[in-house]
């Protein structure tokens, strides 16, 4: 074999950065007890750290509800348009040391998110304790 052949494999095989999926952009949750597809969730960067806004609820019921279990600022807002993921910072392949609310109780919970696959994403709120809390299993829309 020649060296242009060495060349150009070498070239191919290493000149090419590994790129790893991002995790911005829209997402369907799922309730984690019933399997229900509940709402799409728009993941997106802002100096640096993660965040998410709810863009449109998905069950028929949940159509114009509102947050009435919220404290603060988002108390009786619209759940479309909350912004219920914050201040995710990635640390390898895991965005952690965030927040993410309940907009149902109004509960707010330490967070952290992995990607499963390009289009699965594990998304894990807990409070104290990563051990004590609740996954959901949101995909790509």
């Amino acid at each position: 074999m020649s060296m242009p052949f060495f060349t150009l494999l070498f070239i191919a095989l290493f000149s090419n950065p590994i790129q790893t999926t991002s995790v911005e952009g829209v997402w369907i949750t799922q309730d984690d007890e019933t399997g229900k597809k509940k709402s799409e969730v728009v993941l997106y960067l802002e100096d640096g750290k993660l965040y998410g806004k709810i863009v449109r609820l998905l069950l028929p019921e949940d159509q114009g509800k509102t947050c009435t279990e919220c404290k603060g600022e988002n108390k009786n807002k619209p759940i479309e348009g909350l912004v219920i993921v914050k201040d995710l910072i990635q640390e390898g392949e895991n965005w952690e040391e965030g927040t993410i609310m309940d907009p149902k109780s109004g509960k707010v919970y330490d967070c952290y998110l992995n990607l499963q696959d390009p289009n699965t994403l594990k998304v894990r709120g807990y409070l104290g304790f990563s051990l004590l809390g609740r996954t959901q299993i949101w995909k790509r829309k």
